[in-house]
This record gives C-alpha cells, sequence and structure tokens, in this order.
C-alpha cells in the first residue's frame, strides 16, 4: 500500500481487518516494524480520536510521530497551482510539502471542506497537492469527501461483533446508515465513506434512509438501497450506523432539523436488537439520546478504541512496503 486515502488503496479489506483485530490482541507485535522512522501528522482542522489512535499506533510500530497544527502553529497554505500569492496565504505546497517528504518517512493529513463550493471540495485539491509534492506516501485523516481510517474502523468493529454474536449461517448483516438532525451544517466524508467501505467490503445488506434532498454522491451510494422511511429502513438492521450530514446538490445547506430522525429505543424496536454506532463527537440528545448512547446497544465506544488497530494495520502495511 503506498497511500491510504480511501478504500480503492486497499487491496483486500478483510485481510486489512484481519491484521487490525491480530494487532488488538498483541499491540507490541512488530515494534521494531517502524524503528528509526518519523510520521508527521499535519492537522488543518481539530481532531481528538483521529490525533491520538494515530499517534499510538505510530508508536506501538516503533515510529516517532510529531504533530504540526497548520493553521495555528504555521503559516497559512497555498494549494492552488500558479496561484498569484498576494492574500492571506504566505506559503504554497509545492515549497512546504517537499521539505516535509524531506522530515519524515510517512506524512499524514487531515483537512475539511469549506461547505461553500462542492465544486472545490469534492476535488480533493488538499490531500491530492500533498500526494503530488511530498514524494513520500500520504495517509488521509479526513479529507473533504472521505474518512477512511473511520470507515475501516467501522468494518473492524462490525467484524468484531459478528465474531462475538454470528448470525445464522448464510445471513448477511442488514447494515443501515441513518440521518440524523444537528444545530449546523456538516460535511459529508463520513457517511460517503461508510458508504463506499460498505459497498466495497460486499458483505451486507445494506440500506441508507435520509429526509428528501439529502442524498449523497452516488459515486459513494450505488449499491446500496435508498429510502426516505427511517422506520422501514430499521425493520430487522443488525447494525444502525447514526450520522448528520449536509445537503450534497444544494451544497452544505439544512433544509429540516426534524428531531423525529433522533434515535430512541422506540425506533430501536423493530430491529434486530441492533447495535447503533456514530463516529464521535456526539450531541446528545440532538442526534443520539441518552438512553441510546448509555444503553446495551451501543458500541461507540468500542468502536472508538478500534481507531488505533485501524490506524496500526494501515500504517504497518505502508511501512512494509518501504522495506
Amino acid at each position: 500500500m503506498k497511500n491510504f486515502t480511501s478504500v480503492h488503496d486497499v487491496p483486500s479489506i478483510d485481510e486489512l481487518v484481519i491484521k487490525a483485530l491480530s494487532y488488538k490482541t498483541t499491540p507490541f507485535i512488530d515494534k521494531s516494524l517502524g524503528a528509526g522512522k518519523r510520521i508527521g501528522l499535519l492537522f488543518l482542522n481539530p481532531s481528538m480520536r483521529t490525533r491520538l489512535s494515530t499517534q499510538i499506533a505510530a508508536q506501538n510500530l516503533g515510529m516517532e510521530p510529531i504533530v504540526f497544527n497548520v493553521g495555528q502553529e504555521g503559516w497559512a497554505l497555498e494549494f492552488e497551482d500558479e496561484a498569484i500569492m498576494s492574500g492571506s496565504t504566505v506559503e504554497h505546497v509545492k515549497d512546504a510539502a517537499p521539505i516535509m517528504g524531506n522530515y519524515f518517512d510517512i506524512l499524514a493529513i487531515r483537512t475539511f471542506p469549506s461547505l461553500k463550493n462542492r465544486e472545490d471540495d469534492y476535488s480533493e485539491l488538499y490531500i491530492k497537492q500533498f500526494i503530488k509534492y511530498a514524494g513520500i506516501p500520504v495517509v488521509s485523516l479526513e479529507s473533504a469527501t472521505l474518512h477512511p481510517l473511520q470507515s475501516l474502523t467501522d468494518i473492524i468493529t462490525i467484524t468484531e461483533s459478528l465474531k462475538k454474536k454470528p448470525l445464522p449461517a448464510g445471513k448477511k448483516p442488514k447494515i443501515v446508515l441513518t440521518w440524523a438532525p444537528h444545530v449546523k451544517p456538516l460535511p459529508q466524508c463520513v457517511a460517503n465513506s461508510f458508504s463506499q467501505w460498505v459497498n466495497a467490503w460486499g458483505q451486507a445488506d445494506f440500506v441508507i434512509t435520509h429526509p428528501e434532498d439529502y442524498e449523497l454522491d452516488e459515486q459513494f451510494t450505488k449499491g446500496a438501497t435508498i429510502t426516505h422511511n427511517q422506520d422501514e429502513a430499521l425493520k430487522d438492521a443488525d447494525f444502525v450506523y447514526v450520522k448528520n450530514w449536509s445537503t450534497f446538490k444544494d451544497y452544505g445547506k439544512i433544509y429540516t432539523n426534524d428531531p423525529e430522525w433522533m434515535l430512541t429505543n422506540k425506533k430501536l424496536a423493530v430491529t434486530n436488537n441492533a447495535k447503533v454506532m456514530h463516529c464521535l463527537p456526539v450531541r446528545r440528545n440532538v442526534e443520539l439520546s441518552d438512553e441510546i448512547l448509555d444503553g446495551l446497544n451501543s458500541i461507540v465506544t468500542q468502536e472508538a478504541s478500534n481507531r488505533v488497530w485501524a490506524a496500526q494495520a494501515v500504517l504497518s502495511e505502508i511501512l512494509e512496503s518501504l522495506k
């Protein structure tokens, strides 16, 4: 694996999941794999779980992680080629990225969409420019449209849960991605990425439910069943993934904040005692009710904890390719 920016960089999802779960059992088995190597963690927007889990994963492999918050600690970067830099940007990525390529062995980057211009956000200019100019492997810690480390974690968590409580032979799990209310417009990254990974995994009956006008980009959802009827979608579900996202077509808008879309135990009653997932952070009693988050169906803590093993599996694959 040279880079990790989407599911398309992964030769085998199942093999990567097996590796991650193996690291969960024996975290330090490859402690020497990254000895003498550095990973640079560049954050263009804030992070908690992604930052901490990737640092821990790198250290488990013997790497030295160095964190740099670009906006707060460094110059404002320009990403457009042939830009006339007479505005607020001070340094061009063409100048910064090659230097980072000399400082580090792997570069991990977290960006965020503007939610103002869909064409710009969906071009993934920021992460593509780092890949183009850094000259070393690049790992996405979330981009303008995708969050692959989170999605790998989600598949790991679903796989782990199915091992603990297997379904009847031959039955695929029913996985439902449901939209939830939020107080502000959020990007489509997690929902896009989860859809992309579940579809590529191909081992589930996958349903996406959301209010009208909240359709995601078809390049990520193709293969899923899509419905505006949440109750119908939840029926017999084995896993329910809860996430808010803003509108895609009329980009970055909130059309509805209907509290009826918040998941509760009453809504969960029609499921197959479904496990409930969320990428965190979560707005309690807006996106998800206390009774769900604090109840037996929630696996959000397990899910978030698995972020370490997802990152460790990815970094180990990249380190192997550097030998």
